[in-house]
């Protein structure tokens, strides 16, 4: 199976795409963690002001409230000491509800109800209120601490605003007597020293409350929901009423679920918390999706085993953050996509020229040396299409020196070749010819000298004839040497002439076979 191969461009463009999507995925979750942290923390944050600021009205209103209630508390104990005063000497069965209606009015206080022991009881048995009439100590749970107020001592009864002995004064609490219609006072109960009757004055709670009502939490939560728009709704909480329900319905001390504010956006979740909260007081923040609507909840212990309560809407508060993350992000986008544009055109004009430089490469690689590459860049890729092009100038006027010596060492060749072709015959000829004159010739000279050999023989006495006969031998000799010589010369002749027309016929063939190379390339 054969595979294609990937182009550079190609290898790089996908690259390219590869490494801006790795760091626009990496990048936008960096954007996206670090803002969901920084949504987190300016929720947190803007929970945590929002707290402090019901907590800091709470704590003025307590101290505001604590110094009115102790005004109004030495008040109630002057109240009573001046009651006891007026009824010196009066015993309970004595003692009307008109004259108690008269120390009222006088004292312009709200009531006065007068308690005593019947049974194993101690009940009202004469007061302003008809209503009051019969109210049963034991009743409300206060039984064992009227038992020790009678008996002179200081009931250790929790959250009194003033404690002392044959004195105790309560803060603003729900009445027992009316049922209907809750009202809501502030009692002091004392027991003159020497009788058997506790005196119960009371005021009504509308002077505190009407404080609280307007520089208390109450006031400050609207006020925090107006100045701060995430803010949906703020509460201070009671976590033991709502570990135990029953709390609520109990007169004393008085506890609400609710104390300030509102929770309406209440889970399961809030609940079972704020259960667990009662006894281990720990801040806890949390996202809830209630009614459709994304909360940021906050529930952070304060004093007198309260809790602070905050529903932020999350929504409300990241949607800025958001927006802003999703700007930056497609910005980063586009930044990353225009870099990519730029850097896929810029790779693109040097593909280009390098595909201009290989196409050049391709054709001198066929032989084509006409062939020349125009990259204009400015660049290196510019120097090495011209290295290219002066090296295809150089190569194109070798080739063509090349051709014409191969031309004439063809020509030349072919004509060596037939003129080598002709000196081998006439060679071949004439040696044939010179060898057998030579022999003839030699054969003439020994017949020659025989003659005058045999002639000579019949003189030996003659020096003259003795010293012929011995040069006839020498010039037999020297005809056998010159005849062979010839030969020789003319085989030799012969034989070289055959090879200078075998090389030459090389030399052709090599001639023939360098054009035929040369043929290949266009120049």
């Amino acid at each position: 199976m054969i595979q294609r191969k990937s182009s550079l461009q190609r290898q790089f463009l996908i690259r390219m795409l590869l490494v801006l999507i790795v760091t626009a995925v990496v990048s936008g979750g960096i954007q996206l963690y670090l803002i969901n942290t920084q949504i987190s923390q300016e929720t947190e944050s803007q929970a945590i002001l929002a707290a402090q600021s019901v907590n800091n009205g709470m704590g003025e209103t307590i101290a505001a409230s604590a110094a009115i209630e102790h005004q109004i508390d030495l008040k109630l104990i002057s109240y009573s000491k001046h009651i006891a005063d007026l009824l010196k000497g009066k015993e309970p069965d004595t003692i009307r509800n008109d004259d108690l209606k008269t120390i009222r009015d006088q004292l312009g206080i709200a009531g006065i109800t007068l308690l005593t022991r019947k049974g194993d009881d101690i009940v009202g048995v004469a007061s302003t209120d008809p209503t009051e009439i019969g109210f049963s100590m034991k009743k409300v749970g206060f039984y064992e601490a009227g038992t020790m107020l009678l008996a002179g001592g200081k009931p250790p009864i929790p959250g009194a605003t003033y404690l002392e002995n044959n004195m105790v004064v309560l803060p603003i609490a729900q009445s027992g007597s009316h049922e209907e219609q809750a009202a809501f006072y502030k009692y002091a109960y004392y027991h003159p020293p020497g009788t058997s009757y506790v005196i119960n004055p009371y005021i009504e709670a509308g002077e505190v409350n009407q404080f609280i009502r307007q520089v208390g939490p109450d006031a400050w939560i609207p006020k925090l929901k107006q100045e701060n728009p995430y803010v949906v709704e703020a509460a201070v909480l009671t976590p033991k009423v709502f570990a135990d329900p029953a709390l609520e319905q109990k007169l004393y001390p008085p506890l609400k679920r609710v104390v300030n504010g509102e929770h309406e956006y209440q889970t399961d979740r809030d609940i079972n918390l704020l259960k667990k909260m009662a006894d281990q007081p720990v801040k806890d923040t949390s996202i809830q999706l209630v009614n459709g609507k994304k909360l940021y909840k906050m529930f952070m212990p304060v004093q007198k085993d309260q809790v602070v309560y905050i529903a932020l809407d999350y929504g409300k508060i990241s949607a800025p953050l958001y927006r802003h993350s999703i700007l930056l992000i497609i910005f980063g986008l586009l930044s990353l996509v225009a870099l990519f544009m730029l850097t896929a055109s810029f790779f693109t004009r040097i593909y280009r020229n390098i595909q201009k430089i290989i196409q050049q490469i391709n054709h001198l690689e066929k032989g084509n040396l006409t062939v020349k590459s125009d990259v204009s860049d400015k660049g290196e890729l510019e120097a090495l299409s011209h290295s290219v092009n002066t090296m295809t100038d150089a190569l194109h006027q070798l080739l063509t020196a090349t051709y014409e010596k191969a031309t004439k060492a063809q020509i030349v060749s072919a004509v060596l070749e037939v003129e080598a072709n002709q000196s081998v015959e006439k060679v071949y000829t004439i040696s044939m010819e010179t060898t057998a004159k030579s022999r003839e010739s030699i054969e003439d000279i020994q017949y020659f000298l025989d003659q005058i050999e045999a002639h000579l023989e019949g003189q030996k006495e003659n020096p003259n004839a003795k010293e012929i006969l011995d040069k006839v031998d020498g010039m037999r000799n020297l005809a056998k040497d010159r005849t062979n010589n010839t030969t020789e010369i003319t085989i030799t002749l012969s034989d070289l002439i055959k090879s200078l027309h075998g090389q030459s016929s090389e030399l052709s063939n090599l001639s023939n076979s360098l054009m035929q190379q040369l043929g290949k390339f266009t120049f």
